[in-house]
């Protein structure tokens, strides 16, 4: 039987939370598009759409907002954000965004040009549409055994270094402005990437002469698999482990809603002197002046405190046993996930879950509305809806490997009882599983068509 881990916290504040009927539910779906996004959180009973941004701010956190200087230029909290963000990631220069898509928009508008191809692991949506607008092509070199949703892989989130050293020569190092790596990769399950694959990964990047970025808004998260599963660093502080896994990089993305447990803001972090001056430049166009980047004083001085939270041992073990339980607790109940569980959030495996529901047929998003329509449980697919894309050859839809259905827990803001209810609904709904039918479109954006896009039921 699943253990619940024990908090490293007492609840001090509490926020209301009503239940809707079955009737309610589906008429509120119905208006909505059969779109979660568009569906109203005070309809949601238990929100897993997402953790970025949904964390429960410490006490300190909520002090350090009390000192907000909300001066335009040169803020003390600005100050204290780039001291914390140089002692984790090593980094010489940085700039605070609202958030981690604006750090990407920056960095690729200073980067990327049309027919430039960019590579990763598996970018996430913002980062692979930040790509596209410019005019590039994002790509994706996950490891073979980050496809296989029952392997169990300690490192599933790993970039294949043969796929990488393929890709480079096919395109040739001009066409690739800079390369990534996603840690934790959330299209993926949420799976770390080991040390070993960040150092490789760097190597084979600087030896072309590509820059190489992470997307770190789940880096502590990674660092502590990496505690965990990699023996060479069990005795090595997460700080350390982090520390590390910057040093192979020439900058990083960052959403501070993640890993910072802010409910705003983000940076960018980079040593190349040039292209700092071009970010700023940038930066001042899109996010505001480059000390507080479209952020209050307050935000920042959350940030700044959030991010050694972030990296403290024992929230952190709290951190994965939290997810690891919700996953055990659908493991033991025969509901099919994907294996091993991540650090942010469990993924249900839509295609094994509906197994008479094709791609076309969008399984992910018909799941995802059949957990509201029976608990009042929202979440978010990451499938067909979010990554298939039209052959530009062909005209045919390609569709992704993997089609899940993301949980993602919300840091430090749902108790046992909380996730047991998650746990009876996708048990209930696996067990009648043959009910559930498809989605089509209705309508549907060229670009980041989950968060907008409208469905009917078959």
């Amino acid at each position: 039987m699943a253990r619940f881990p024990v908090e490293p916290f007492k609840i001090k504040v509490v926020e209301p939370i009503r239940r809707t009927t079955a009737e309610e539910r589906k008429e509120i779906l119905e208006a909505a598009g059969y779109n979660l996004f568009a569906v109203r959180s005070e309809d949601v009973y238990i929100d897993l759409l997402t953790d970025s941004g949904t964390a429960a701010m410490s006490d300190d956190q909520w002090a350090g907002i009390m000192i907000g200087d909300e001066s335009y230029a040169g803020s003390r909290n600005f100050l204290n954000l780039g001291e914390a963000v140089k002692a984790i990631t090593g980094f010489r220069h940085f700039v605070p965004t609202h958030q981690g898509r604006g750090a990407e928009s920056v960095l690729f508008a200073c980067t990327v040009e049309p027919g430039h191809r960019v590579p990763s692991n598996m970018h996430f949506d913002t980062t692979q549409a930040n790509i596209i607008v410019r005019g590039g092509e994002p790509v994706d070199l996950l490891a073979d055994e980050g496809l296989d949703p029952i392997s169990d892989v300690p490192f599933k989130g790993n970039i294949d270094p043969r796929k990488l050293e393929a890709f480079i020569a096919e395109t040739g190092p001009d066409r690739i402005p800079l390369g990534m790596l996603t840690v934790t990769n959330n299209s993926g399950g949420g799976q770390p990437v080991s040390m070993d694959n960040i150092r490789t990964t760097g190597e084979i990047l600087h030896r072309h002469g590509i820059p190489f970025f992470l997307d770190a808004c789940r880096y502590a998260e990674n660092a502590y698999f990496i505690k965990l599963r990699d023996p060479g660093y069990a005795n090595q502080s997460v700080l350390d482990i982090a520390r590390e896994m910057f040093s192979y990089a020439d900058g990083c993305t960052m959403s501070a809603k993640k890993d910072a447990l802010v409910n705003i803001g983000g940076f960018l972090a980079l040593n190349d002197e040039g292209l700092f001056q071009r970010v700023c430049k940038e930066l001042i166009l899109r996010e505001g002046f480059y000390t507080y980047g479209g952020l209050a004083g307050r935000d920042l001085e959350a940030v700044a405190r959030g991010l050694w939270e972030g990296l403290d041992e024992n929230y952190l073990a709290y951190r994965i046993a939290h997810t690891r339980y919700l996953a055990e607790r659908l493991s033991e109940e025969r509901v099919p996930i994907l294996t091993p569980p991540g650090g942010h959030a469990v993924y249900l495996d839509a295609r094994r879950f509906l197994p008479h529901v094709v791609q076309s047929e969008l399984p992910g998003q018909a799941l995802a509305c059949a957990l509201y329509l029976e608990g009042g449980i929202r979440s978010v697919e990451i499938g067909s809806v979010m990554f298939a894309r039209r052959d530009p050859e062909t005209g045919g839809m390609v569709y992704p490997e993997l089609e899940l259905v993301r949980l993602a827990i919300p840091r430090r803001v749902y108790t046992q009882a909380h996730l047991d209810h998650v746990v009876d609904t996708c048990k209930h709904l696996y067990d009648h599983r043959e009910v559930i039918g498809g989605l089509r479109y209705t309508y549907a954006p060229d670009l980041l068509r989950h968060f907008t896009a409208r469905f009917e039921p078959l």
